[in-house]
């Protein structure tokens, strides 16, 4: 169901969903089982143009909005792929925003045309820390200004992509959170070129339950110099540029969670359809029918928050609650659908061979990350419904 789409968009929704459907569900199988990434895959993405979606024409872009975006990054994962394919992309859709919203001339001219291109891979933010978890303003990750450069030490958590990238969006404090009045202030974004980082940045990979095609670490950064011409936007008000990546990324995430949701429900349907026990369609019986017809009404509802938010932000207003509800209420669709999904198929819904258990495995991610689902909860008690704080 679109909700009314422009023919623009049709077209973009048709044409990316052509991309992935040139990706047989057997490349999906092997990049999970090995652990791979999908570089073939990553490379069509980039060479059909889509990673400049909604990159300024000027910086040699499509100039088109988050929502075209979201749109592309939902026809990647509903094609098959699923978040293996989906979230091997989709960072450099919502750090994008942030350098095109805070960098100065000099950055864009310097990084945007190669990133709409795939030339330059802009696919890792390093914000999370062991000790700081959802409270962004407690982290610790210190960076010292020193002549022309940022000195930079301190650890950061569930990286993604860090193998894969050639540029990352890194927050620091540079101000200790005992020196500001206010605590989320003192936190400054950098650019980091990861070509040049030599051994200033160790990696240590996460073996996680999901995605086991785009890899997870630990990052332990010692020394890292940075120039401060890397700076992104002004010193002190990170915290703020970063709520320009942040509604972006829930609203991307959102589209990808609606893509999988969309996905695992085709392929429950056609099972349904085909499986004949007791000498009957197993998708006559309502036990079946229901949960599924309940889970596609579910995606369909929070496809409509997505596309409310996404129009929000590209029309320049503040989206906040919007991005929070798209990414709450598709995630947790997405997480019936699967669910429903593997109940339809039975075992073979727990079989490698069917796909369905890698999309119940990676849609689990979606209920904790990159914001949780009690996060979410607790921002729209305090900040729409006007609740005491709860943390």
């Amino acid at each position: 169901m679109d909700f009314e789409l422009t023919e623009g968009q049709r077209v973009i929704k048709a044409e990316v969903r052509k991309l992935a459907n040139r990706f047989p569900l057997q490349y999906w199988r092997e990049k999970d089982w090995k652990h791979e990434y999908p570089f073939e895959f990553v490379r069509e993405v980039a060479s059909a143009g889509w990673f400049g979606t909604a990159i300024p024409t000027e910086y040699g872009g499509a100039g088109l909005g988050l929502l075209e975006g979201s749109i592309v990054l939902e026809e990647l994962t509903a094609g098959g792929a699923g978040f293996d394919g989906s979230n091997a992309c989709h960072a450099v859709y919502f750090n994008s925003h942030s350098l095109v919203k805070h960098g100065t001339d000099v950055q864009k001219e310097k990084y945007l045309p190669k990133i709409a291109t795939g030339e330059l891979r802009f696919q890792s933010l390093a914000v999370t820390e062991p000790n700081a978890g959802f409270d962004t303003s407690k982290i610790t990750t210190r960076a010292v200004k020193k002549g022309d450069l940022y000195v930079i030490n301190g650890q950061k958590a569930f990286i993604s992509r860090l193998s894969e990238t050639d540029l990352m969006l890194l927050a620091a404090r540079t101000t200790p959170i005992d020196s500001v009045q206010k605590r989320t202030k003192g936190i400054s974004l950098f650019l980091v070129d990861m070509r040049e980082s030599g051994k200033a940045i160790e990696a240590r990979r996460l073996h996680m339950m999901t995605r086991h095609s785009v890899d997870t670490n630990m990052l332990f950064i010692s020394d890292l110099k940075v120039p401060v011409e890397n700076l992104l936007g002004e010193e002190d008000n990170g915290f703020y540029h970063l709520l320009d990546t942040l509604n972006p990324e829930r609203i991307y995430l959102s589209a990808e969670c609606i893509g999988l949701g969309r996905l695992a429900i085709q392929r429950a349907v056609e099972y349904a359809k085909q499986r004949i026990v007791f000498d009957r369609p197993i998708g006559k019986n309502q036990g079946i029918a229901f949960p599924l017809a309940e889970a596609y009404s579910e995606i369909e509802v929070a496809d409509l928050m997505r596309y409310k938010a996404a129009t929000m932000y590209d029309n320049g207003q503040q989206c906040g609650p919007e991005a929070n509800m798209a990414k709450l209420r598709a995630s947790e669709a997405a997480s019936k659908a699967c669910d429903r999904a593997v109940q339809t198929l039975g075992g073979y819904g727990l079989a490698n061979d069917f796909d369905i258990e890698r999309y119940y495995r990676d849609i689990r991610l979606m209920r904790i990350a990159p914001v949780s689902t009690e996060m979410v909860l607790n921002y729209l008690s305090e900040h729409v419904l006007g609740l005491p704080r709860s943390y």
